[in-house]
């Protein structure tokens, strides 16, 4: 792996546990300042002070500060995007590059990738492109890929499994995909990418219970960590979910003893 590369991927995973917890706030290009990402500087606050190892978002967004938080964050660039009003809203849309990322300071950039979507063969392209820029400059690239066509089951593990490769085949430093529902279909999604796997958090859970479960038995199936946005943000206490969150990941910690555990918040 090139140093430059090196350096930066461990800026966005603990060195010791090799794992991550990234939390994505991009959600406003998707849907608009929804609940919990209204003011961005005081979200970026909380999801430092919790302790999450990087946030992404997109680049008009930096300005919110990844810096200076009490720690340091590290900072990944989304360099794709679509809305809700869009008659193809699966269809993510290239809006930034490699070198402004570079210019922002950060340590990766993410693309968005939806398979099976009638404008697939774009979205490849455009993954393709990137990661052959991204290699000139070091720069680490995270791949989102889902397998949202029409008629596809986007939780099965077959389909995780070929959106894992797809992203491993085409450059990409790490993947995201979704959590296929079991610690066996998981592995297997794990077992045929040689890249870290984290996983998505998709649409709000139902509890915390839910949440703290799903992510210790991907970590038990080989995953590398999270990369999870509204059920982190959205909760009624981010950084004491974070907070537990880092326990389960990075000290491989029982879920089971955190569920009730209330964290004491230093002002």
């Amino acid at each position: 792996m090139q140093l430059g590369k090196q350096i930066r991927m461990e800026r966005i995973f603990n060195r010791d546990s090799r794992r991550t917890i990234i939390v994505p706030l991009d959600h406003g290009v998707t849907v608009g300042p929804v609940a919990g990402i209204e003011s961005m500087r005081e979200t970026v606050s909380r999801v430092a002070q919790g302790g999450a190892n990087a946030v992404l978002m997109h680049k008009g967004l930096v300005s919110a500060g990844h810096r200076g938080q009490g720690r340091d964050l590290g900072l990944i660039v989304h360099l794709s995007a679509s809305t809700t009003h869009s008659p193809s809203p699966n269809f993510k849309a290239l809006v930034g590059t490699v070198e402004d990322a570079i210019r922002l300071g950060a340590d990766a950039v993410s693309l968005h990738v939806n398979l099976g979507d009638d404008r697939e063969k774009e979205m490849l392209s455009d993954l393709g492109k990137i990661t052959s820029s991204a290699k000139d400059w070091g720069m680490p690239v995270l791949a989102m890929v889902y397998g949202r066509g029409p008629g596809m089951r986007e939780y099965d593990p077959k389909v995780v499994a070929h959106c894992a490769r797809l992203g491993e085949e085409l450059g990409a430093d790490l993947v995201k995909v979704n959590y296929t529902g079991d610690q066996e279909s998981f592995s297997r999604v794990v077992n045929s990418c040689s890249i870290p796997v984290v996983i998505a958090g998709g649409e709000k859970m139902n509890t915390r219970k839910e949440l703290l479960k799903v992510v210790s038995d991907s970590l038990a199936a080989g995953g590398a960590g999270l990369s999870i946005g509204r059920n982190v943000f959205q909760d009624e206490d981010p950084v004491d979910l974070l907070q537990k969150l880092d326990e389960i990941v990075h000290q491989e910690k029982d879920w089971q003893d955190l569920v009730d555990v209330k964290r004491v918040q230093v002002a």
